[in-house]
């Protein structure tokens, strides 16, 4: 396991921007930038043992910040959406800003994916990683409390990549802290030949501005049905209500556990062009999957333009808009408790 810190750039203030690249005894590689703690490359093997970029990233610190795709990026305060911007809690309206329409998403215009962490590469005996801190002063966009934040990427030898998140707040506030890369397991072209599989069987349906309805749906007889493996544009263009809201796949899926709290596998993804397999274990009672519906060709890098279904994303979360939702887990972080949260992504191949 080796670790190399390079550095990446300078922000506008002075701020410098550090990379530093894993590299386990398999030849597996991420980079990762301090700035939002983006993932910005993957490098793994196919079945044939040749490595290519399985994420979607830019060329620069300036295109990162530039763009709202949210590419490789952690997200917070909140991932995902918050209706009209605004949630009640402890007898006080607490107002957001609305960046995706008339809703907040992924923590408003300034989340987490644009500030420069703290950024320490560490080295154990089988792994190697870095830690991010970052603090998210009271009133930032718009949230009550100090929140202390801690994101941990782990690269061990067996091609496992964990993201630990911790978070510490000194007055109640909601946090749903995740992970925003893109997969495109063949590293180029569209990802609608390759296969999902979801450990799933309800989802949260959406209404206009892909707000949940509150309701938990079954995923049978739905084109929302990912419980056996499938590619994923099998059904992406059939004529359905919930694929019409967010042309195409952008939806929380209710993920299968059977004891709450523990790491349960969430999603696998296979290229049958490469042989290569994603799967994405976490703790969270959600996972959402997005088809890359809204990329239009206006981004690029490696090579590549990021052009619609370039990639897909799985980000495990809690529940979009459970602060206004009293029937989804609730997302409150009070002070005196530590919020924990953990995604394993584990990179692997089919017999060739």
């Amino acid at each position: 396991m080796t670790y190399t810190k390079t550095g990446y750039g300078q922000l506008p203030d002075g701020q410098s921007v550090d990379q530093v690249r894993l590299r386990n005894a398999q030849g597996l590689e991420v980079d990762i930038i301090s700035f939002g703690g983006i993932i910005t490359r993957i490098s793994t093997p196919d079945s044939k043992g040749q490595h290519r970029n399985i994420v979607l990233g830019l060329d620069s610190l300036d295109a990162y910040r530039a763009e709202d795709a949210y590419l490789g990026a952690l997200i917070g305060r909140y991932g995902n959406r918050i209706a009209n911007g605004c949630f009640h809690l402890d007898g006080q309206d607490y107002a957001l800003p609305c960046n995706d329409g008339p809703n907040h998403l992924h923590g408003g215009n300034e989340g987490i994916n644009l500030r420069n962490w703290d950024m320490q590469p560490f080295q154990g005996e089988q792994s190697s990683g870095v830690e991010l801190h970052l603090t998210s002063p009271d009133g930032d966009q718009g949230y009550p409390g100090n929140l202390e934040v801690l994101a941990r990427y782990e690269l061990f030898d067996d091609n496992r990549l964990e993201l630990r998140f911790q978070a510490a707040t000194d007055k109640a506030t909601p946090v749903s802290l995740t992970q925003h890369s893109y997969f495109n397991l063949a590293g180029e072209g569209n990802i609608l030949d390759q296969q999902l599989q979801l450990f799933a069987d309800h989802f949260t349906p959406a209404r206009q501005g892909l707000i949940p309805t509150g309701e938990l749906r079954p995923v049978a007889g739905t084109a929302l049905d990912f419980r056996s493996a499938k590619t994923i544009g099998r059904d992406i263009d059939q004529d359905d209500e919930q694929l019409a809201l967010g042309k195409g796949f952008d939806h929380n899926f209710v993920v299968n556990q059977q004891n709450p709290g523990d790491l349960h596998l969430a999603a696998r993804a296979t290229d049958p062009s490469s042989g290569r397999v994603l799967e994405v274990w976490s703790d969270a009672p959600g996972i959402q999957f997005y088809s890359g519906n809204f990329l239009d060709g206006s981004l690029q890098g490696d090579g590549k333009v990021h052009h619609r279904h370039s990639g897909f994303c799985l980000e495990p979360q809690q529940f979009p808009d459970a602060p206004n939702q009293s029937n989804f887990p609730s997302t409150i972080l009070a002070p005196g408790e530590q919020y924990q949260a953990r995604i394993a992504y584990r990179f692997t191949t089919v017999p060739d």
